[in-house]
């Protein structure tokens, strides 16, 4: 297994504000995707630094007071990230669902400890 992207990504019922720091910071958005979920749609907003660095800041679909912090992953093999995170204790917040779009596939892995690592995988033919 590859990881290909590893980040922070930031979930949030504000992402104007925390957008505006990062963009104070120096950071551009260079990828904003609408992602449905069953709860509603989730805007998700890649940003960069000219130094190379990247954040996410996403707009929760769910009801959120506060901002939560995630590692954004994103693998060439979804399902061997997957078994990796749940021999270690890890846990699907969709039990065993993924979300699944034309463009990925994902799940919000959570911890032993409370820790959740955002698992991604990018289809690439697609239309």
């Amino acid at each position: 297994m590859k990881i290909t992207t590893f980040d922070p990504l930031i979930v949030t019922p504000d992402a104007e504000a925390v957008k505006k720091v990062f963009a104070d910071l120096g950071f551009q958005v260079t990828h904003a995707p609408v992602t449905t979920t069953e709860v509603g749609d989730a805007h998700i907003f890649r940003m960069k630094h000219e130094a190379g660095y990247h954040v996410d800041v996403v707009s929760s679909a769910r009801e959120i007071e506060r901002d939560e912090m995630q590692i954004r992953m994103n693998v060439d093999d979804f399902e061997e990230a997957y078994n990796i995170l749940t021999a270690r204790g890890y846990k699907n917040t969709r039990g065993d669902d993924t979300i699944d779009t034309k463009s990925a596939k994902a799940a919000t892995m959570v911890s032993p400890s409370g820790f959740r690592i955002s698992l991604v995988k990018h289809i690439k033919d697609h239309e």
